[in-house]
């Protein structure tokens, strides 16, 4: 891939976080669209009503910890059409649920039908007390990719709308300090990252609308010393991996440095783990049932069965069970431990 000029980046050449943010979230983009991202691809979410419930049990936790405040908080960012947030309520317990204000955060319109007890929103409250929760936000904000030209210098791919690459401008100032520490490339031609300063300052912000509570974080990611060589930019479409391109018709997706994320934040007493560990903390295992319950109630085996079947699926291995949880307390005990 050869250098191109700062004149002929012009026109249609762009840096992927901005060609990204309009393909996405533009007036015809991917996050506009009727059917939502459940059209084009599966998350926890829709894999099973288990991990809403999970994050109920969460939201719980979170109750307790805050001594039952008279208000509790349940941001769900990133919301899609709104199937986290419906899940949580009607999972929690009636006490628990009489108490809650849940908000959900999305670009597109409020959906057609959904519970009048949601506040539909563009951007989280500020001064919540509760719990805020990011499933798959964060990969999906728009970020620079940089590339290792054949001279060892690590510079700005820029992209046209159907795809076509060029590298620009070598990165610099900001950019090329969050590189230095977090993804420093080896001199290598084709050597690929995806600079994810954007998303530290988006979790910054999201973290920081919290004045007691927990914020948590749930994505494809990385951290220091297993980045991928060649980075992750890539995008989906009907429910199939696609080759990314910039023109509204696909996700745009790139895994997340959630280590770089949480010390941008910098909260006391934040970690991160894989998903099985936090969903087995929350009570959800993958575990059969006892197989003397097929004789004595079938019924309630073979529905115990299939909710082993989507309890594993969330917690597998190579899979969604390796997801990345950054958990952040503000002002409370980490409720995942132990």
């Amino acid at each position: 891939m050869q250098p191109v000029t700062a004149g002929a980046a012009e026109g249609d050449w762009r840096g992927w976080r901005a060609a990204a943010g309009a393909a996405l979230y533009g007036p015809d983009g991917f996050y506009r669209r009727p059917e939502g991202p459940a059209g084009h691809f599966r998350t926890s979410v829709h894999a099973s009503p288990l991990f809403a419930a999970a994050v109920a049990r969460l939201l719980c936790r979170v109750d307790e910890a805050l001594g039952r405040p008279a208000v509790l908080d349940f941001v769900d960012m990133a919301a899609g059409r709104g199937e986290l947030v419906t899940g949580v309520l009607a999972a929690l317990p009636a006490d628990v649920a009489a108490r809650a204000r849940a908000h959900a955060v999305e670009l597109a319109g409020r959906p057609a039908g959904l519970d009048h007890r949601i506040e539909w929103r563009t951007e989280p409250p500020e001064r919540i007390t509760g719990l805020l929760f990011a499933n798959e936000w964060l990969d999906n904000v728009p970020v620079e990719v940089a590339e290792v030209d054949s001279a060892g210098v690590p510079r700005l791919v820029l992209v046209r709308e159907d795809g076509t690459e060029r590298l620009g401008e070598p990165v610099s100032g900001a950019e090329a300090e969050w590189l230095a520490r977090w993804w420093p490339l080896r001199a290598a031609e084709g050597q690929r990252a995806e600079i994810g300063l954007p998303r530290d300052r988006a979790w910054t912000a999201a973290a920081g609308t919290l004045a007691r509570g927990l914020a948590v974080a749930v994505d494809y990611a990385h951290t220091a010393g297993a980045r991928p060589p060649f980075g992750t930019l890539t995008a989906f479409r009907e429910g199939r991996e696609t080759t990314p391109v910039p023109d509204g018709s696909c996700d745009l997706t790139a895994h997340v440095a959630l280590d770089a994320c949480a010390a941008a934040c910098a909260l006391p007493g934040a970690r991160l783990l894989p998903q099985r560990e936090a969903l087995h903390a929350l009570g959800l295992s993958g575990a059969r049932p006892p197989l003397a319950l097929a004789s004595t109630d079938p019924a309630g085996y073979v529905r115990a069965l299939a909710s082993a079947g989507e309890a594993a699926e969330l917690t597998a291995p190579g899979g969604l069970g390796d997801f990345g949880w950054l958990v952040q307390p503000v002002g409370i005990a980490d409720v995942l431990n132990g």
